[in-house]
């Protein structure tokens, strides 16, 4: 019988899918500022009311992403994803049917959180788990659908909500994500030791074992020699950072630009722009991790992203905007892989699912914090550029920490 993995390395297979399942899962993670003038209007909500709608979802996203990392690292990706494609679907067709705000907070918020909450920690754990060398053009491309599932997500959402309602395409989209999720989920391998090779391909032969786990150092709980490592709790603060800035740019961008005069149409189109200019990032900053190094990558992505919205402050024009997206789009989508690696190059990938998840409680706090914050300054002074220099600022930050990684020494290859 013929075999895909005989003349294709299983991992890019193992990128495909997550790639194609990211479209759905990541375009739905980052919609609710499509949503969200239409989910004001029809609860009669402030600001600061709506955005802990997504303040809920997020905050249990990141201990969702926990749990999740750790089933990753002991029940391989399969029955993972499946179970986050069945939460995703269910959430958006229960939300579709709710009457009152309470409803909400269960069926986006809680329900949410389980499916796409995870759409970080899953695939990059994953992923890294079949590539060494190639590793970092591997997490591009597999997370390509966060730019692809934005530049859809977007324009598509918006067409249902205006020519149907927002509960019509909330059903839609939760349908979507059953049709599309739950199928490819029969494709996801654990390792390469599932079909006897090793990581970027190489071949184990009939007389050679496969190579064991890291075991010099003594046994201890997975989780307290994460937390016991000084680079884990830089990584969390610049996880935390990145978290609060990204989803306060992603929930208020749209409600920015229609509060200073542009269409619903025009400003879904900036946030598909940024979804669009995502796709060269991940791939190319990507392969720059693998080629110029994972640190100064990352550095360079943080650093970008504070300046891109040191410039969003001032645009007023259509055009501004755009090129805010394009820089945005690119450079934030390059801290998600170029960050991975480095993760994985400094933990290793024996519990990378559960060093991921461990972060991703960070990210969840922060990503929280970041809606909310820019509601409740909205509220206050009624516009976002406070706000916004926060996000700035708070990548900067970002930007001083990466530089106090410090890289462990050069460790057995895992598998």
């Amino acid at each position: 019988m013929w075999k895909l993995a005989d003349r294709v390395f299983y991992g890019w297979v193992v990128v495909a899918v997550f790639l194609v399942i990211g479209i759905t899962l990541y375009g739905i993670h980052f919609s609710f500022g499509v949503f969200f003038k239409s989910i004001e209007a029809e609860f009669n909500l402030t600001r600061t009311a709506t955005s802990t709608i997504l303040s809920a979802n997020l905050l249990l996203a990141g201990l969702c992403s926990f749990v999740f990392g750790w089933a990753l690292d002991r029940y391989g990706p399969r029955l993972v994803v499946l179970l986050m494609a069945v939460f995703t679907g269910l959430s958006l067709v229960l939300t579709s049917l709710t009457n009152s705000l309470w409803q909400l907070f269960i069926t986006y918020s809680l329900l949410l959180a389980l499916g796409t909450g995870p759409t970080y920690v899953v695939p990059m754990s994953a992923v890294s788990r079949w590539f060494d060398k190639k590793r970092g053009l591997a997490l591009g491309l597999s997370s390509l659908g966060i730019g692809l599932g934005t530049m859809v997500m977007a324009p598509f959402a918006t067409y249902l909500i205006t020519n149907y309602s927002w509960q019509t395409a909330y059903l839609v989209i939760g349908l979507m994500a059953w049709v599309v999720a739950v199928p490819l989920t029969r494709l996801l391998k654990r390792d390469p030791r599932e079909i006897g090779a090793l990581p970027d391909g190489a071949k184990i032969k009939d007389t050679e074992q496969p190579p064991e786990r890291e075991t010099s150092q003594p046994a201890q709980h997975p989780f307290l020699s994460i937390v016991r490592n000084r680079n884990f709790w830089i990584f969390a603060c610049i996880w935390f950072l990145f978290a609060a800035c990204l989803f306060l740019i992603f929930t208020h961008l749209i409600p920015h630009l229609t509060d200073i005069g542009f269409s619903p149409i025009e400003a879904a189109g900036v946030v598909s722009f940024v979804g669009a200019a995502s796709i060269p990032g991940r791939l190319l900053m990507g392969i720059a991790s693998d080629r110029i190094g994972r640190k100064i990558t990352f550095m360079i992505s943080t650093l970008l992203q504070a300046m891109a919205i040191a410039w969003l402050i001032w645009a007023h024009s259509l055009w501004s905007l755009y090129l805010f997206a394009l820089v945005y789009g690119f450079f934030y989508s390059g801290f998600g892989c170029s960050g991975a690696a480095l993760i994985s190059d400094t933990f290793g990938v024996k519990n990378i699912g559960a060093v991921f998840g461990l972060l991703e409680i960070g990210f969840g706090i922060g990503a929280a914090a970041g809606p909310a914050v820019g509601g409740y300054i909205f509220d206050v002074c009624g516009n976002y550029k406070d706000a916004f220099i926060i996000g700035m600022l708070a990548m900067l930050a970002a930007t001083l920490l990466v530089v106090m990684v410090k890289r462990e020494a050069p460790r057995r290859k895992e598998v």
